[in-house]
């Protein structure tokens, strides 16, 4: 999988407070022209370092937006919150809770490495078992879930699998018809 790094600060003129809708709009309309020659499946990780402030409105009409085009458009894209301090985590996670929905968020390392990797937000129960199978698993399928598990029909684990990849927490795999799942990043 590709990486795609992308400073919110040098993409919003090197503003270290970013705030109100207008802004937001702004930053959405800059990333989704960042992300045009992307090819193949790509980790964009939305840096917010050297951002001392980002307010919910801010993060709705740039990040969650952007997350959703992605998810709808741009399937290939994965988007992850980097580098965003504790206001900014707190905003985004009391937007998220809202919502019922979720993004994943790290540390990351100027060589591109990753650390502290978190869900900011929050995913229904089976949502969590599910991402927890996963992630123990490095690598699964609905039909080895559900005999791992005997808790629900592949049926089941595939709208829970389905519904993480529409959040852009887990990667979908094809192979030929068959599907497997591993998260976009290692927790």
């Amino acid at each position: 999988m590709n990486n795609l790094i992308v400073s919110l600060f040098a993409l919003m003129d090197n503003s270290a407070i970013l705030a109100g809708v207008p802004r937001g709009e702004e930053a959405f309309t800059r990333l989704v022209r960042t992300v045009t020659a992307a090819k193949g499946p790509t980790r964009v990780f939305l840096s917010f370092s050297n951002v001392d402030v980002a307010t919910a409105s801010f993060l709705r009409e740039s990040a969650l937006n952007f997350r959703t085009f992605c998810r709808g458009i741009r399937k290939d894209l994965y988007p992850v919150v980097a580098n965003a301090n504790r206001d900014i985590t707190d905003e985004l996670a009391a937007l998220l809770d809202l919502k019922g929905d979720a993004i994943v968020s790290c540390g990351l390392n100027d060589d591109g490495s990753t650390f502290d990797v978190r869900l900011l937000g929050r995913l229904e129960e089976k949502q969590k078992v599910a991402l927890r199978a996963v992630i123990d698993a490095g690598e699964a399928d609905a039909r080895t879930l559900a005999k791992k598990y005997q808790d629900a029909e592949p049926t089941a684990w595939n709208n829970r699998l389905a519904s993480l990849v529409a959040k852009g927490i887990l990667v979908e795999l094809r192979t030929g018809r068959a599907k497997s799942y591993k998260p976009v990043l290692e927790m």
